[in-house]
């Protein structure tokens, strides 16, 4: 779905949800049909969200639209954060639920405006919203973190991904999810997580170790070293326990273990 698509279908099921529920309507109207495009509305969301007594929503609303409409690619890559929660997560009935509602989804957003932020130089700022993520949504993903479209963070709770962490395309995480180093040491020292990996609940990823395209890591593993593409993993420290196939498992999302004969 194209990026225009999105925002009409958001609108058409905003509307039916005013209608639905009256208590909520005037909720419904100003958060997202009293606006003129999706960028619009999400930038509203985050700035309300994000803003404190040292900074009025007026002013992060400003930088969070120039951050999302820097790029058609930054508005295409949201939208497609969103999809992929829709079509993953079996509770997510309508794409704007998780625009409305989903904390995990409003922190990988800020996440992209902090990211801009940082690389344009203005890393206080980019500290500013990570700080606030982490008091409002309980999610702690360092500016400089590199993340790619199309990832699903579900629930949220919990989750930590450090400054040198890469997570590619096509990824789905779950609450708990420690992407972090193994100490002190400087440089390049975070987890590479590649496309169409799925991470379980209160995984925790240590140092600067490669999970391969479409592996599957177990809830509560601890990974300390490589996982190979297309394996599951699982156990402290995780060894491999099974292959995830050809399917990727963040799109399947599905938890259990197959081990192998």
């Amino acid at each position: 779905m194209e990026v225009n698509e999105v925002w009409e279908e958001i609108r058409k099921e905003t509307r039916k949800r005013a209608e639905a529920e009256p208590v909520l309507a005037s909720f419904f109207h100003t958060t997202v049909l009293e606006h003129d495009s999706f960028s619009s509305t999400l930038a509203n969301h985050l700035a309300n969200d994000l803003s404190n007594a040292s900074i009025q929503p007026m002013m992060l609303r400003r930088v969070m639209k120039e951050a999302i409409n820097s790029s058609e690619e930054m508005i295409s890559d949201i939208a497609n954060d969103l999809i992929a929660t829709k079509e993953r997560d079996p509770a997510c009935r309508y794409f704007s639920t998780p625009l409305l509602f989903y904390k995990g989804f409003r922190a990988l957003q800020a996440h992209k405006v902090s990211h801009w932020l940082w690389a344009n130089e203005r890393h206080t700022l980019a500290l500013f919203i990570q700080s606030r993520c982490s008091e409002v949504y309980g999610i702690d993903i360092h500016p400089a973190a590199q993340i790619g479209k199309g990832v699903m963070i579900d629930h949220g709770t919990g989750v930590v991904i450090g400054e040198t962490t890469v997570i590619e395309d096509n990824v789905s995480i779950f609450q708990g999810v420690t992407l972090g180093g193994t100490g002190k040491e400087s440089g390049d020292r975070h987890p590479k997580v590649r496309e169409g990996v799925l991470l379980s609940a209160a995984v925790t990823i240590l140092g600067n170790v490669e999970i391969g395209k479409n592996a599957k890591v177990a809830a509560g593993s601890v990974v300390l070293s490589d996982v190979k593409e297309g394996t599951t993993v699982a156990g402290v420290p995780a060894e491999e326990v099974g292959k995830s196939g050809k399917k990727s498992p963040a799109y399947e999302v599905d938890h259990n273990i197959y081990r192998n004969l």
